[in-house]
């Protein structure tokens, strides 16, 4: 299926590894124009070799303002046009509420929650013009939080309120949103907890999702997801906003 994607401009954060720079490859090979932003110059060097020359890969912090509006005035400038929007950037951060601290929920909610509001709002404009779309990567938890998923489970339930609410706002203006509840899935912080305990990848995931029960019986590739979020973005999604979509290989208890 051609998803009509060629020259349109696409916004990603936290697409320096893992999940992000997954989806900005399928973007890409869709004809798609990308803009990545991260943290890390060295994860942000690699995104540029992996991804290529024409991807715009910009240093940003999502929780500073100013520099999530530097990453998308220079997206604008240079692609002339954003058809949508992609508020990526996220941390698993799960404790008990009484071992949690009020800064760890700040630090939480300001990293998934008002990082990406203000994006949002911000690229609306842009997005009425293109009649474009906003995906919120989130994550199964936001439906059924379990023990000891705090704050990481109420940000993301704050995130799909989000999602529904902002969708109703601008749907009129056709302006589509929509989100992603990934469950366990291959990204670049599984990558790095594997290596912090000096463990074998596949066999760390193979515990994962062994642990987990998994109904598919294995971890998700960062490719699956990116198919999906590649398709609620593109044109042929137009039907379809103010949804989250579970991509969790069935281990959600929640329809």
């Amino acid at each position: 299926m051609d998803l009509d994607l060629d020259n349109r401009a696409f916004l990603i954060t936290g697409g320096t590894d893992g999940l992000g720079m997954a989806l900005a490859a399928s973007l890409l090979a869709e004809g798609a124009r990308v803009a990545v932003c991260g943290r890390d110059p060295q994860r942000l060097s690699l995104a540029q070799e992996s991804l290529g020359p024409e991807t715009l890969c910009v240093e940003a912090d999502v929780t500073d303002a100013a520099a999530l509006d530097e990453f998308y005035d220079v997206a604008l400038a240079h692609f002339g046009r954003i058809d949508g929007v992609v508020n990526n950037a996220g941390r698993s951060a799960a404790s008990s509420v009484a071992n949690s601290t009020d800064e760890d929920w700040r630090a939480d909610y300001e990293l998934k929650v008002i990082a990406a509001l203000h994006l949002s709002r911000r690229a609306l404009p842009a997005l009425e013009e293109t009649h474009g779309s906003i995906l919120n990567v989130l994550a199964i938890m936001a439906r059924t939080p379990p023990p000891n998923s705090t704050p990481t489970a109420a940000s993301r339930a704050a995130g799909l309120a989000l999602t529904k609410a902002l969708s109703h706002e601008v749907g009129s203006r056709g302006v589509r949103v929509n989100a992603i509840l990934i469950g366990l899935i291959e990204s670049g912080q599984w990558v790095r907890r594997a290596a912090e305990a000096k463990r074998n990848l596949d066999e760390f995931y193979r515990e994962m999702a062994s642990r987990a029960g998994i109904p598919l019986g294995r971890i998700g590739t960062a490719a699956e997801f990116a198919n999906v979020a590649t398709f609620l973005l593109s044109p042929r999604a137009s039907y379809v906003t103010g949804v989250g979509i579970s991509v969790d290989g069935g281990l959600s208890g929640a329809i």
